[in-house]
């Protein structure tokens, strides 16, 4: 556990560090797609611990053709006779990308197993399978990196709480996420218990203290930089073309195409 609550960071440092990282996670970017790697980055938590953001800020300035976001729906009734793990494998990167997993093939070891969408049998073995799943993964060369993302009960409960009452944000607020606060001590459980068969030493888990949204962000992306062997890539070396001189094309009648109008002239 973390020792006392650090103050909230401010903006100002916030936006500044945020900035300096994101021009990092370009360089990593390239990289990635220069070496022909395959990295993939695993998002799990609470409902409301911040993995949402946190996933906006790391793919905010990326290449969506190199890096996209892996957020899977419930799944279909033919895929719930696959195995467990492969529908998950088809979103798994080809050399030069990163994935990053919104939820993952974790979804078994918490949401599923704590309100009982599986059996008890099912639950295990994807204990004993994960471990040899992920170390399957990183034999061949997939950079697997697994973060938790921790967020106290009277955290959860306050952002709850603003989703709620914010119409722009209560989208993000279901039937689901409300059970999660009467069923906090079966998750925390459930959490102790994946982390005793997955915190493996191939694949480690790393923990994200999460109250504070900002530090959250840049502790977690911080890490991610810090654990992989990369290097600046230099740019290909582009320059602007002179402007071909008009051969006489006239663009066509205005009132001849349909326009948006402008709104903004009533601001």
């Amino acid at each position: 556990m973390a020792g006392k609550k650090a103050a909230k960071l401010p903006r100002k440092a916030y936006e500044k560090e945020l900035l300096r990282q994101q021009t990092e996670l370009v360089q990593l970017q390239e990289w990635v797609r220069a070496q022909g790697a395959r990295l993939v980055v695993v998002f799990e938590g609470r409902d409301a611990a911040g993995k949402g953001g946190t996933i906006k800020r790391v793919a905010e300035h990326l290449n969506p053709r190199v890096a996209r976001i892996a957020a899977l729906p419930k799944p279909t009734e033919r895929e719930r006779t696959q195995w467990y793990f492969q529908r998950y494998v088809e979103h798994l990167p080809a050399a030069g990308e990163i994935v990053l997993f919104d939820r993952s093939w974790y979804n078994r070891a918490g949401v599923e197993h704590v309100m009982g969408f599986c059996t008890k049998e099912e639950y295990q073995l994807f204990l004993r399978q994960c471990p040899i799943f992920e170390r399957m993964l990183v034999e061949d060369g997939i950079l697997l990196r697994k973060y938790w993302f921790s967020v106290s009960d009277r955290e959860q409960q306050e952002r709850f709480r603003r989703r709620l009452e914010d119409p722009l944000r209560r989208w993000k607020l279901s039937p689901m996420d409300l059970e999660s606060i009467t069923r906090w001590e079966a998750y925390s459980r459930a959490k102790d218990e994946m982390l005793v068969h997955t915190d493996i030493t191939e694949a480690p888990w790393y923990v994200v203290e999460s109250d504070d949204k900002r530090r959250a962000r840049l502790n977690m992306m911080a890490h991610l930089l810090d654990s992989l062997p990369y290097h600046e890539v230099p740019p290909p070396v582009l320059k602007l073309p002179p402007r071909p001189a008009s051969t006489g094309y006239v663009r066509s009648p205005r009132d001849l195409q349909n326009y948006v109008p402008d709104h903004t002239a009533g601001l």
